[in-house]
């Protein structure tokens, strides 16, 4: 089986890397792809939101079985509906079970109506009613984008100054474009965070193992919100009991709600919940694999990553049996100087020596004249297994330490949290 991957980061670089492995798949095409993913699969340099290019590419590759269809844009633009037209197989929700990620708005009322628990809030698309809120608001408290801000269009604001200010940059500045014509403002939870990737096919829902991201751009949780600096996996907050839970009340619950609304969802189902001393409680759904959680999720993964993406599509995922390594994962992300906010590309990268072991997801690069440069805000995820936490992590470190370019930057508590 030959397929494709749509996608440009290091979530899609782990795809690849995963499926790479499996015994059922004879090549892999990606597109545009990077200068990681360029040593595992062809790279094919069109755009994820250039529907027709995609559909003329799958359509002269009668190769091609399979397309997973990975970021968040695509999703929520019908890019799987489009391919399901042309009669292709495609991996990830269809549009109208993609908007649970693509619009806070629609995912707050999905929770408030079904009971699924998650912090109080209200919405706003009228900049005044917003403004008048927000003065009198206790504070701290959190204001969203409403749609896709690749991860960003999250701000947490202790004052009033801050969150006027955040209205204003969502929804005057357009900091983040359409994203932030609507806004939510949500209480602030207090908690634990973690990660929980489900594979669904829209009657069956498989959690995969836990993982814990780091959102801020600076050690002990500062700075800016970001696409995620570092990931591991397991975290040891995330209990049996706690699992039962989430499972109960909130994971089970989404999947009937969805089916209930007439939106069907078949892919991947991301929830990252906040572990308040009240329970678990839903902080943000994403519709595809996250980012950097999948780089410490797929490692773990033994069960063949292709088998699964097609018992999804085809509504058989309860025949997989699926199997996990007994091994912790750590993963640490190398930024260009600047990001979140503005940076520069170009920068070459240079990689020491590094053990074999070391998986090295490629999230922002490209190859220019024979060099692998910079060519994003994340650039690397520099990825380890271990019998623990403090095992994988400091494997991890010490690649960190080999690979340099200039302008480079990490977090170094990755993992120090459980």
């Amino acid at each position: 089986m030959n397929v494709l991957v749509i996608g440009s980061g290091g979530r899609e670089h782990t795809i690849c890397w995963s499926l790479a492995k499996s015994p059922n798949v004879d090549k892999i095409y990606c597109l545009p792809g990077n200068g990681g993913i360029a040593e595992i699969a062809e790279c094919v340099p069109i755009s994820v939101m250039d529907f027709d290019a995609i559909l003329n590419f799958v359509d002269s590759h009668k190769d091609i079985q399979l397309t997973v269809v990975a970021p968040d844009d695509p999703l929520a633009a019908g890019l799987v509906d489009r391919l399901e037209e042309r009669g292709h197989r495609a991996f990830g929700p269809r549009a109208n079970a993609a908007i649970i990620e693509a619009s806070k708005g629609f995912s707050k009322y999905l929770m408030k109506k079904y009971g699924i628990p998650t912090a109080d809030y209200q919405e706003f698309d009228d900049y005044g009613a917003a403004v008048e809120y927000l003065a009198k608001a206790k504070y701290p408290l959190v204001v969203k984008a409403d749609g896709l801000a690749l991860g960003k269009g999250v701000i947490i604001c202790n004052c009033k100054e801050e969150g006027l200010q955040a209205a204003k940059e969502m929804m005057v500045d357009s900091k983040f474009k359409d994203a932030g014509k609507k806004v939510i403002v949500e209480e602030f939870m207090v908690g634990q965070e973690v990660s929980i990737l489900s594979f669904c096919d829209g009657k069956t829902i498989v959690p995969m193992v836990n993982a814990r991201d780091h959102k801020r751009a600076y050690d002990n949780d500062e700075g800016l919100n970001t696409g995620g600096m570092g990931t591991f996996s397991p975290s040891a907050i995330y209990t049996k009991e706690i699992q039962d839970e989430v499972l109960n009340n909130i994971i089970l619950p989404t999947v009937d709600a969805m089916n209930k609304e007439g939106r069907t969802f078949k892919g991947v189902l991301y929830f990252g919940l906040m572990l308040t001393d009240s329970g678990a409680k839903v902080v943000e759904y994403n519709a595809r694999f996250g980012d950097p959680e999948t780089q410490v999720v797929l490692p773990r993964l033994k069960t063949d990553l292709c088998d699964i993406f097609n018992a999804v599509i085809d509504g058989t995922l309860d025949k997989i049996r699926f199997e996990w390594s007994d091994d912790a994962c750590v993963c640490v992300v190398m930024a260009s100087g600047g990001y979140p906010e503005s940076y520069q590309k170009g920068k070459e990268i240079s990689i020491g020596d590094i053990d074999r072991d070391i998986l090295l997801f490629h999230a922002g690069t490209a190859v220019k004249d024979g060099k692998l440069v910079t060519n994003g805000g994340r650039v690397l995820g520099v990825t380890a297994l271990g019998k623990d936490i403090n095992e994988a992590r400091a494997k991890a470190y010490k690649a960190v330490g080999n690979i340099s370019f200039d302008g480079a930057f990490y977090r170094k508590d990755i993992g120090i949290k459980k």
